[in-house]
């Protein structure tokens, strides 16, 4: 019997909304769980807690099916999930900052999210800057002759958002390398909490700026599972195509900035313009250059006319007669070639075991994609390849990007080809009943989960995991051994998001 239907049988069913379940476990369920896990039979693609309870998504790649489990009724802790599996480890730091559920057995007990600047505690009208200096973090060290620590962040030059690099190096070369995340911790599941349905959607699509279709789409269908909601079709398709625009987009900017931190900044410039020319049509067609709040729970706001559809046509024709151009000058480009192959590589079986998503876990031969995986309307009926390469380098996280915008402008072009006819939103009924919903949807970095529990029409709770944070850890692991000089690369072909990890 598989692990995730053995697991569900043997515990207490609370719903089960296609195409994921939902089980109460006992600790020792969940201690299985967790064995699973290290032993790779299952996948972690989400850990997160309440005050008196803590859930955790697993993911079975065999046969693709989803299951959350949940131990209730907790007092102050629970069995520790990253101490037989490594990748839960920077969500239970933040599940312990963010609830004080203690991981029993927790490897590491430093905060994650938390820079002890939240203590609301001080007197109305003095301000947080008025609270003494939180305890020095303890970062990680490496022992050895001629090693030396560069610190880099959390403020950078440019406008990226603060994260903190520590690295330990001998000479030029990366002994290693640790994160300090959590600046830009800004509260959506706290502000969520108690809000209408439609302001959450709202706070949803804002996590991650450069994915807020996919967000709101994660969102949308977590919110249409818990309540049995039919999308009309044609609003199924209008938001696969905002969707893939999005995807474009954005891999279109990566492949460009890679290039530029690789002293290449002729690709930077054409991939920019193909860029923009995505996004002027985006805001031409639905009116918001990254189409924030055009998905909503039930369907979408925006439609598409017969001189919309001719202009995002002449778009794909644009690109496509471009792109390939640009591809060739990247194969090339001897000066590339040299910084990009065998940069920054990332182990396959560090990629499984993080169940690692998106650009970063396709260049290092895992292939799982939530499209192909769970086949959501209307990808279930449209054609496309999921790109799949195993050296893990930097140059393979480029061809991974180059390959999924060929997808994206062929899946587009399906989309056009195909888009049905019929309304654009199904209502959202009164009722009020407690029910959950959950959603796994593709991004542009990789699969955005969003589980949520509804108390009528508002929000009681509500957790949305951003694919960077499988990601980030790795890059720790990817750029051992490389010489300090290609961090910015290796972090760009990357291109985790600070603020969808900080929440």
């Amino acid at each position: 019997m598989p692990m995730l239907s053995d697991l569900i049988q043997t515990s207490r069913p609370v719903h089960h909304h296609r195409p994921w379940q939902r089980a109460i476990v006992d600790p020792r369920s969940w201690n299985s769980a967790a064995i699973a896990l290290a032993e790779g039979r299952l996948t972690l693609v989400g850990l997160w807690g309440e005050r008196n309870t803590v859930h955790m998504a697993l993911l079975e790649e065999a046969d693709n099916a989803v299951a959350v489990v949940s131990l209730e009724g907790l007092e102050g802790g629970y069995p520790s999930v990253a101490r037989h599996h490594p990748p839960a480890l920077r969500l239970e730091r933040a599940v312990r900052d963010l609830t004080g559920l203690e991981p029993q057995d927790l490897p590491d007990s430093r905060p994650w999210l938390d820079h002890g600047r939240w203590d609301l505690r001080f007197p109305l009208g003095e301000s947080a800057a008025s609270l003494p200096d939180a305890p020095p973090y303890e970062f990680l060290r490496a022992e050895g002759e001629s090693l030396h620590q560069i610190p880099v962040g959390p403020v950078h030059a440019g406008i990226i958002e603060p994260g903190h690099f520590r690295f330990t190096a001998n000479g030029e070369t990366v002994v290693r390398l640790e994160e300090r995340l959590g600046y830009v911790h800004k509260g959506i599941e706290g502000l969520m909490a108690g809000a209408d349905i439609s302001r959450a959607a709202q706070l949803a699509g804002r996590t991650s700026g450069d994915s807020t279709v996919a967000y709101a789409y994660a969102f949308s269908r977590a919110v249409e599972a818990s309540l049995g909601i039919d999308v009309p079709p044609r609003a199924l398709w209008l938001r696969a195509l905002m969707a893939e625009m999005e995807r474009l987009a954005n891999h279109l900017g990566d492949i460009g900035a890679i290039c530029n931190d690789a002293a290449f900044p002729l690709m930077q410039t054409h991939c920019a313009v193909l860029r923009e020319c995505v996004l002027r049509a985006a805001d031409a067609v639905f009116g918001h250059r990254l189409m924030r709040d055009r998905i909503t729970p039930g369907g979408v706001t925006h439609d598409l006319n017969p001189e919309m559809v001719a202009a995002l046509r002449a778009l794909l024709a644009d690109i496509g007669q471009r792109f390939p151009a640009l591809v060739e000058l990247y194969e090339n480009t001897a000066s590339l070639q040299d910084r990009t192959v065998a940069t920054g590589r990332l182990r396959p079986n560090l990629a499984g075991q993080y169940g690692a998503g998106g650009y970063v876990g396709r260049a290092s031969g895992r292939g799982f994609d939530a499209r192909r995986a769970l086949r959501y309307p209307p990808y279930d009926v449209l054609s496309f390849e999921v790109p799949l390469l195993v050296e893990g380098d930097v140059n393979a996280r480029v061809w991974i990007r180059i390959r999924e915008v060929e997808q994206s402008l062929s899946l587009i072009g399906q989309i056009l080809d195909q888009l049905p006819h019929g309304p654009l939103r199904s209502e959202i009924p009164e009722f009020n009943e407690v029910c959950e919903g959950m959603a796994l949807v593709e991004g542009f970095r990789g699969d955005v989960l969003v589980w949520l529990r509804l108390a009528g029409t508002r929000i009681n709770r509500c957790h949305l995991r951003d694919p960077s944070w499988f990601q980030w850890p790795l890059l720790e692991a990817a750029i051992e051994g490389n010489i300090v000089a290609d961090f910015p690369l290796c972090n760009k072909s990357f291109n985790c998001s600070y603020s969808g990890h900080d929440l």
